[in-house]
């Protein structure tokens, strides 16, 4: 198992503080510190064959990360400055789109049908 005892220490030293937020840069007299939402999940597992008696083992990491702003830091005072996710504005957009589409349909239905 010291090859999953080596996965967790890295899994461990890749999900870390370091890694949301990021390494703090000064500009013009602004402080600027990076902020990020970060994910990590892993899993492993072993065994052994009941008919030959050999052994296995296996595991797995993954991580995801994405920026979500900035703290800024202006004679002494520190303001959040979100970012702006454009993928998210994008698929809730287009989401608003469809449904808005569905209910004049349905509205354009109503009214064309036949009154009696």
């Amino acid at each position: 198992m010291k090859a999953f005892d080596e996965a967790l220490a890295g899994a461990k030293e890749t999900i870390s503080v370091r890694r949301v937020f990021g390494e703090p840069y000064e500009e013009d007299g602004v402080t600027i510190i990076p902020v990020a939402a970060v994910r990590g999940g892993g899993g492993g597992g072993g065994g052994v064959d009941k008919d030959t008696g050999d052994e296995g083992s296996g595991g797995g990491f993954g991580m995801t990360g994405r920026p979500v702003g900035v703290y800024q830091i202006k004679d002494g005072e520190t303001t959040w400055v979100p970012a702006a996710d454009t993928t998210r504005v994008i698929m809730f957009s287009q989401l608003v789109a469809i449904v808005g589409l569905l209910v004049l349909r349905s509205i354009v239905k109503i009214w064309r049908a036949p009154r009696g």
